[in-house]
Order: structure tokens, then C-alpha cells, then sequence
């Protein structure tokens, strides 16, 4: 997925586990955690916080994330024993960021998000009231601010802090005019990004070699210094029972790569109150449900939300719009947003 340091770190790491070393004593007691609670990328946000507060030094001089002109000191492979290092001494530090779901709050799926209200205004042009659940700072539900390139279509303002591009392939999106005239979300553990501490959670989770990505992010926190949004702390279900419908507006719900920390009791609620929702809107009050996730186009009613490309998941932009319960595939995506390849 673009990460070229990442990988070669993550190799040295699973061989350290195997091996008994400093990796095995951070992961310890972790290592039923499953597969989508995505352990890997907890470790490495960990790692990361200590590089970008300046604690792990000689580790730093190979992560570009820190390095002004972005040169490093060396090819990856060079990293790895100050990687190893860096989890011995700093052991219970990292372990910390073992106990919570990743923070990306991956602004590259700002394209998805875009892409699909167009649809959904498209077939009723009317303002949207945007709610996103698994929201983290909320830096998408800025997303109609953002600029977005691509192969067969552009939007937004040229001069935003934002930029998503080379974003959009396939087909083109339909033309619409996107009016937010609300944005809300929730989750268990809301950022705050206008804290020095929120700001170094989200950025430690970006990979510190993907420079584009944490341009992106920085755009996104100055967008949100400007505009806006309330997320709270709450749980999914509890965002879903404050939002209702109202009339001559879409009231539009949507989430990306969130259903993979969700219990199946969890995701069986979500369901129900979605359906609740879509049972009460008109022709006056519409309602959409937008998702971005590891999906499989034929599902097995034993399905549990995955990670993309493992029996045939991929990251699908889908969108149900009510009244009328009318679901379709829009597209893929990558799991961070870009590219998204649209299909209708």
C-alpha cells in the first residue's frame, strides 16, 4: 500500500516476534487480537508518536515524516535495528497504543464521501445534513471543502489546504451542486485537533513515509480550525438516536472502515436503526446511507467485516438511498480514499 519503510519494519518485526525479541514483550498479551482490530498498525502509531515528539532519535533519522527536506539517513532496511531499539526502551510507551482502534481519520476517503453525495444529490437536488459515526476528529465532514483531481472529473476550490488527487478514475460522477447546511458526528474516543495532543495522535498514525497523506492531514486541520463540526463522545447507536429526518433536505449518514471494530451485536443495531431511518423518509425528507468498506460483492451470511483483499473483499463505495431502500455499488477505493475508481 505504498509504504515502503512500513514494510520492511513490519518484516523485521513479525521475524523479532518469532525470535522472541523486544517486539514479542510490546505485543505481549495482544497476540489473539483479531485481524481487523489492525495490532500492526497500533504498534506502529506508537512508534511513530515517539519519532514526531522527538523521543527516539536515532530512529527519527530514517522516518521522512521529520526530516524538513525529507531525506533520511539511509534505505529502510537500515532502520530496523534502531526500530528494535526504539520498542525495548520504550516497551510500556508503545503498549499504550495498543489498547484503542487506529486514529487515522484518513482524509483521502474524503473522495468517496464527495463522490457519493453527488449521486445522491443528482437524484434530489437538495441541501444535505451530513452525520458521520466513527468520526474521530470529524475532519471528513469537511470534506465538500476539499479539492479533489482526477481522470474524468474535478471539484472544489483549487486554493484549498486539502488537495486529494490524482483522486477519480472510471466513470465520471454526476454533475451536482453539494450544499451542507449541517455536519455532526460521534465516536468512543473523539480527537480534538485543536489540541497539540490530537494533532500528534492523528499525524502518528499516518505512515511516516507517505508525505502526500500527511500533507493532507496538516490541510485538514487547518480546514477545521475554520469550520465547525460537532463530534461527540458517544457510541454509534447513540449518534443514529439523535439524528432524524427533516423535511426538504437529505440527512445523510455515513462512515468509512469503521464496521471492522464493531461486535456483531454492534453491527446488527447499526443495521436496525438505519432501516428505522430510511422507514421515515418521504419525497421531502430523504435519507442516504454512504459506507467506504472492506466488502465482498457477494456476501456469505457468515460474512464479518474484513480487511480488503483477503477472500475477495474490497474497499466498495456504496450508497442507499430512501424512500425506497434503492442500494447500489458506486465504486472502489483504496483504503485510504484514493484512488477511487467510480463505476456508475
Amino acid at each position: 500500500m505504498g509504504s515502503p519503510l512500513y514494510d520492511v519494519l513490519l518484516r523485521r518485526a513479525a521475524d523479532d516476534l518469532l525470535a522472541g525479541g523486544p517486539t514479542a514483550a510490546v505485543l505481549d498479551g495482544h497476540l489473539d487480537d483479531p485481524g481487523p482490530s489492525a495490532l500492526a498498525l497500533r504498534m506502529m502509531g506508537g512508534v511513530h508518536a515517539l519519532v514526531l515528539a522527538q523521543q527516539a532519535p536515532e530512529l527519527a533519522r530514517f522516518y521522512p515524516s521529520v526530516s524538513p527536506s525529507g531525506d533520511v539517513a539511509g534505505p529502510p532496511e537500515q532502520a530496523c535495528e534502531a526500530f528494535l531499539s526504539t520498542l525495548e526502551a520504550h516497551r510500556d510507551r508503545v503498549r499504550e497504543w495498543l489498547h484503542g482502534p487506529p486514529q487515522t481519520n484518513e482524509v483521502g476517503r474524503g473522495a468517496a464521501l464527495i463522490g457519493g453525495l453527488m449521486h445522491a444529490c443528482a437524484e434530489a437536488p437538495l441541501p444535505v445534513r451530513l452525520v458521520e459515526i466513527g468520526a474521530s476528529a470529524g475532519l471528513n465532514l469537511r470534506a465538500d471543502r476539499f479539492r479533489i483531481d482526477g481522470e474524468v472529473a474535478t471539484y472544489g476550490d483549487p486554493s484549498s489546504p486539502v488537495q486529494l488527487g490524482p483522486a477519480w478514475h472510471g466513470t465520471r460522477p454526476p454533475r451536482a451542486t453539494l450544499e451542507i447546511v449541517e455536519r455532526y458526528g460521534g465516536d468512543l474516543h473523539p480527537v480534538d485537533v485543536s489540541t497539540r495532543e490530537g494533532r500528534l495522535l492523528l499525524t502518528a498514525y499516518v505512515w511516516a513515509d507517505q508525505g502526500a497523506r500527511l500533507q493532507r492531514l496538516r490541510g485538514a486541520f487547518e480546514l477545521a480550525s475554520a469550520l465547525p463540526a460537532e463530534v461527540r463522545r458517544e457510541s454509534a447507536e447513540q449518534t443514529l438516536e439523535r439524528t432524524s429526518l427533516a423535511n426538504d433536505a437529505w440527512t445523510v449518514v455515513w462512515h468509512s472502515v469503521f464496521q471492522q471494530y464493531l461486535s456483531a451485536e454492534d453491527r446488527a443495531s447499526l443495521a436496525t436503526r438505519i432501516e428505522s431511518l430510511g422507514d421515515e423518509a418521504t419525497g421531502r425528507r430523504r435519507f442516504g446511507y454512504l459506507t467506504l468498506e472492506p466488502t465482498r460483492r457477494t456476501p456469505d451470511r457468515n460474512d464479518s467485516p474484513q480487511v480488503a483483499g483477503a477472500r475477495g473483499y474490497e474497499f466498495l463505495v456504496t450508497l442507499r438511498t430512501w424512500p425506497g431502500g434503492d442500494e447500489r455499488v458506486l465504486g472502489t477505493a483504496s483504503g485510504h480514499g484514493i484512488p477511487t475508481t467510480w463505476e456508475r
